[in-house]
């Protein structure tokens, strides 16, 4: 199955997010298929950068965001 997950890098105590779609089996930080957009919650104005038409494909073609990445997307079409 495909999902659309976060993937953390960034150094301790500066948590950085890649908004990345993979297979459900892999690591979290491991190899993905595409990458839609980096998060960063430390700062509060334009903290989203992702792309919603890239989204909305993956979201058709059945991949499943999980509940951080919907909230995340919501803050970024705000």
């Amino acid at each position: 199955m495909v999902v659309i997950r976060l993937a953390r890098f960034g150094k301790k105590h500066a948590p950085h997010y890649r908004i990345a779609v993979a297979d459900s089996k892999r690591y979290v930080t491991g190899k993905y298929i595409e990458l839609l957009g980096t998060y960063n919650p430390m700062i509060k104005q334009n903290q989203v950068k992702i792309d919603l038409e890239k989204y909305q494909g993956w979201v058709k073609k059945g991949a499943q965001p999980s509940d951080r990445v919907r909230h995340v997307v919501k803050l970024a079409s705000k």
